[in-house]
């Protein structure tokens, strides 16, 4: 019998250019927030586990808003990522009030996963047919020969991810004729300009992009072989690092150097789905406007959970 995989949802995020915790606001008509919407795709699609990881502070919003609607019959587990919690004992700056990157809050779940699992954003909208492709991924990944670990990664076109109210910051793929990801790149601010799509690079340089390039929104799978490895680069950044405010350990980055590393495979999952999310408060509107149309056409119930 095949195992479900686990969903690990990232929610501790601040929000800084949104102004507020965006996983915990409203978008759809009875309050649901994105993560409402995976959680309802990753359950139809085969998950079998969700493992939150938030920060302690919020632990009693978070249940009062998302676990009090999650359906009783899908085991949940809260996962916490806490600045001074780190590997290898290492010292962590007073003054440090930023969280450590998704790389950190990815590795702050590993005591609570034994079985293939993917891992997304809390307030990122990626649609069902990623949630199926994924889980089908994972639930072979168990049958596979092969010495490495094989994980995947749903990939979406850059033109789609795009924000009309500012730039955001995208991991730009690179990927085989095989849908093998061969690197992904992680670009800061990413913006249309007049015509043109264009990457702010150092030096006051530009890169200009087609809007047709695969992008990771960090929706992954993975095996549990990632711990140790994903560990061993935690530690390496946060004794480069730790002494920077803002520096963060993101998971395509370290994705990027276990692929250099030839640790692991990554296939990559196109999905004609439509991705969504907020990055800037006037991202919201549009967000809303896109949830009534799917849900006017028949993709998602008007309200999700019967018994919220």
């Amino acid at each position: 019998m095949e195992q479900a995989p686990t969903l690990v949802v990232l929610a501790a995020g601040m929000g800084s250019r949104y102004g507020k915790l965006k996983q915990l606001d409203s978008f759809g008509p009875n309050g649901e927030t994105i993560m409402d919407y995976s959680i309802y795709d990753a359950v139809k699609a085969g998950f079998g586990k969700i493992v939150f990881v938030i920060r302690k502070v919020l632990e009693e919003e978070f249940t009062a808003t998302i676990l009090s609607r999650v359906p009783a019959q899908v085991p949940v587990v809260l996962a916490f990522q806490e600045l001074q919690v780190v590997p290898g004992n290492l010292a962590v700056p007073a003054s440090r009030e930023k969280p450590w990157g998704t790389g950190h809050a990815l590795w702050s779940a590993r005591a609570q996963i034994q079985e293939p699992f993917a891992v997304i954003n809390a307030d990122d909208f990626y649609g069902y047919s990623s949630f199926r492709q994924v889980a089908d991924f994972l639930k072979n990944s168990s049958r596979s020969n092969s010495t490495k670990p094989q994980w995947c990664l749903a990939g979406y076109p850059l033109l789609n991810t795009l924000s009309k109210n500012g730039s955001v910051s995208r991991a730009l793929c690179k990927v085989d004729e095989n849908k093998q990801l061969l690197s992904v790149r992680e670009l800061k601010e990413i913006f249309k300009k007049e015509d043109q799509i264009v990457a702010s690079l150092p030096q006051q340089k530009e890169l200009h992009l087609t809007g047709q390039e695969t992008v990771s929104m960090n929706f992954w799978g993975f095996t549990p072989a990632i711990f140790p490895v994903l560990e061993n680069y935690l530690v390496a950044f946060l004794k480069k690092q730790n002494h920077t405010e803002k520096a963060e350990f993101y998971i395509p980055e370290a994705v990027n150097q276990m692929l250099t590393d030839n640790v692991a495979t990554v296939q990559v999952l196109t999905s004609a789905d439509q991705w969504m999310g907020v990055t800037y408060p006037e991202d919201k509107e549009e967000v809303k406007r896109q949830l009534s149309e799917l849900i006017a056409t028949g993709q998602y119930p008007q309200k999700l959970w019967p018994s919220g």
